[in-house]
């Protein structure tokens, strides 16, 4: 019954001190726990598809070394730098790691970009560092864009595989939607772009406001709009010249705004 698995061959190394530094070494598919290493060297190491669990790698410098498929979990590598190092699939959880892995260690393709900063977001978000999180999101943002945005336009082999046919038009209207989000609250994350939108708005409301009840051709048509128009928006007033439809309208777009600032205030807090 058991006759189609067979053993993985993952060694385990327990309890275990690096002693000296490591080059071209293949250490892959081994499962490290409670492993240690101080101000150590890794040069060219295969490290894939391996676990760490509960290790402690301080101050320790990482170059070229492969982390594909690698799994980090309740560890501690403070201090440690990466560089030209492969995370592809990799995946970290309650370990403590400098943001700058963000800078230097991203995968090539978007959607695997976007993976990992996804990861390293929740990490950064279980061990409470609100920086490093926000500073994930937006990389996690910005690969998903380019993403959405290659899977529907690019001629790349690996896209036109992927997502061709109707799912390549499904992936424009995700990429539209993205857009448009984007622009007007930053995906939940831009307060900033959440008042330029309210501030659009308004200034929406004042144009109509002088097209249809005032004099198109006077200046003082539009100064007295634009003072109006912020009333307006917030339900201070409500003119009785609008329907109930136009007021409805803004009342809507006022309650849609404030759920948005209510929610980017959420999740600042909540990560901290």
């Amino acid at each position: 019954m058991e006759d189609f698995l067979r053993p993985t061959g993952r060694e385990s190394i327990k309890d275990k001190a690096i002693a000296h530094d490591l080059k071209g070494e293949n250490l892959t598919n081994k499962q490290f726990e409670r492993l240690v290493a101080k101000q150590k060297r890794f040069i060219n190491c295969n490290f894939s598809y391996s676990h760490f669990d509960s290790v402690y790698l301080h101050k320790c410098t990482f170059d070229s070394c492969k982390f594909v498929g690698c799994k980090f979990i309740n560890s501690n590598l403070r201090g440690s730098s990466f560089e030209g190092c492969t995370f592809d699939y990799a995946e970290f959880s309650h370990t403590q790691i400098e943001p700058e892995v963000l800078d230097k260690g991203c995968p090539g393709r978007e959607n695997l970009q976007q993976k990992f900063a996804r990861t390293l977001r929740v990490n950064f978000q279980q061990i409470g560092n609100a920086v490093a999180a926000n500073k994930a999101i937006k990389i996690e943002l910005e690969a998903n864009r380019v993403h959405l945005y290659k899977a529907w336009h690019s001629r790349e082999a690996y896209y036109r595989k992927h997502y061709p046919g109707l799912t390549r038009v499904k992936s424009f209207f995700e990429w539209a939607e993205f857009v448009l989000l984007d622009f007007c609250w930053g995906n939940g994350e831009s307060l900033l772009k959440l008042l330029r939108t309210v501030a659009i708005l308004i200034a929406l409301i004042a144009l109509g406001d002088v097209y249809f009840f005032k004099d198109i051709t006077s200046i003082n048509s539009y100064l007295e709009a634009m003072n109006e128009a912020p009333q307006m928006f917030v339900g201070v007033s409500s003119p009785t010249n609008y329907s109930g439809a136009i007021l409805a309208t803004i009342a809507t777009l006022r309650y849609v705004m404030l759920a948005c600032f209510v929610s980017i205030l959420v999740k600042r807090f909540s990560r901290r």
